[in-house]
């Protein structure tokens, strides 16, 4: 119960009930954007800051290791399982969106850790930033292999065509009007590995979270004090503030949500346990600490709705984005923030003699 009285959840559970009620409170875009840019400043700095103080050790390594690890399995899994009740384009689309992170996620755990006074690696910033490209690679590929098996029984089947002068003939493969193939990749943009992973590393969110984090490593104790005004003292405001914005976010994909039919609200609701319970599985057979761990299962429970959907509409326009933008910001984020973090916090707690 306590962990449903801190101001951040209070904030966003306020912003929910405002959106529930049509209020007319709103954060005006250009400042929502400010809170954004903000909060992923403050926690790259944070990140720097810490690994500075620590250097780059085992548990570093077997905890971002892992972090890589999860990336890949559970877009995997997700995307096996959804198939059985999506088409292969919308499979893809949700298996990526809960295969990758939520960034507000991860820094309201991180402040939920430090009210509680257990402490975590700032470098677990890194392993955010890993996790959330591979889903998407993954996503692109498997779309591009929908489509190539696609193109080819179009392109292969016969079809019954007349000529102007009225003589009927097999248009395809040897007949009328055979133009070939079909191109591959037809029906959304044919994207290189390269150039999914160049924008996935020049993306505005992530080069701002690393090159954070890099400035705090490389300006060490000095800098922290320096930044502490900036980074530590504000932070938890501005987090409030950002949550108000997300809860009244999440009350407008209510409706959207009621749409979906109970497998996928199943899933955003489970999935994202099953996952987190594969995270403590791992992250205890590799005896991580307990404060970074807590930070792994989180990132592996989370969804993503910004990063995600902002690639996914234009690399996989077959699927529909009211599934998993929905999903994520409907179902699963509220769940992590009210429910999910503290939950995840007592059972390792528990499981590590905490």
């Amino acid at each position: 119960m306590q962990s449903l009285l801190d101001p951040a959840v209070l904030f966003f559970a306020l912003g929910a009930f405002a959106g529930l009620v049509r209020s007319n409170l709103e954060m005006p875009a250009a400042i929502s954007k400010f809170l954004s840019i903000y909060l992923l400043t403050a926690l790259g700095l944070k990140g720097g800051f810490a690994l500075a103080a620590s250097g780059f050790t085992a548990s570093v390594a077997s905890s971002l290791g892992l972090a890589v690890l999860l990336a890949v399995v559970v877009p995997l899994a997700g995307y096996a399982l959804l198939r059985r009740v999506l088409s292969g384009f919308n499979a893809a689309a949700v298996a990526a969106t809960y295969g990758s992170v939520s960034a507000v996620t991860f820094v309201t755990a991180t402040q939920y850790l430090e009210s509680q006074s257990i402490s975590y690696g700032g470098y677990m910033a890194a392993a955010m930033a890993l996790m959330e490209s591979p889903a998407i690679l993954l996503a692109v590929m498997l779309a591009n292999a929908l489509r190539q098996r696609q193109a080819v029984p179009a392109a292969a089947a016969p079809v019954l065509a007349v000529s102007p002068s009225g003589v009927a003939a097999l248009a395809g493969p040897g007949g009328l009007g055979a133009a070939g193939p079909a191109p591959a990749g037809k029906g959304g943009p044919a994207l290189s590995v390269g150039k999914i992973l160049r924008e996935s590393f020049t993306d505005g969110t992530q080069l701002l979270l690393l090159g954070a984090m890099l400035i705090g490593l490389v300006t060490g104790d000095a800098g922290k004090a320096a930044m502490q005004p900036f980074s530590g003292d504000l932070f938890k405001g501005m987090l409030c503030l950002f949550l108000l914005d997300m809860g009244l976010s999440a009350a407008l994909n209510l409706p959207a949500v009621r749409k979906q039919s109970p497998w996928l609200l199943a899933y955003a609701v489970w999935g994202p346990l099953v996952h987190a319970s594969v995270a403590v599985g791992l992250a205890w057979l590799a005896q991580v600490p307990a404060g970074d761990a807590v930070l792994l299962i989180v990132l592996a429970a989370s969804a993503s709705y910004i990063a995600v959907p902002a690639v996914v509409r234009y690399a996989i326009p077959e699927a529909d984005p009211s599934l998993y933008v929905s999903l994520s910001l409907g179902v699963t984020f509220p769940l992590n923030i009210l429910l999910g973090i503290p939950l995840y916090t007592q059972v390792v707690l528990q499981l590590w003699g905490g």
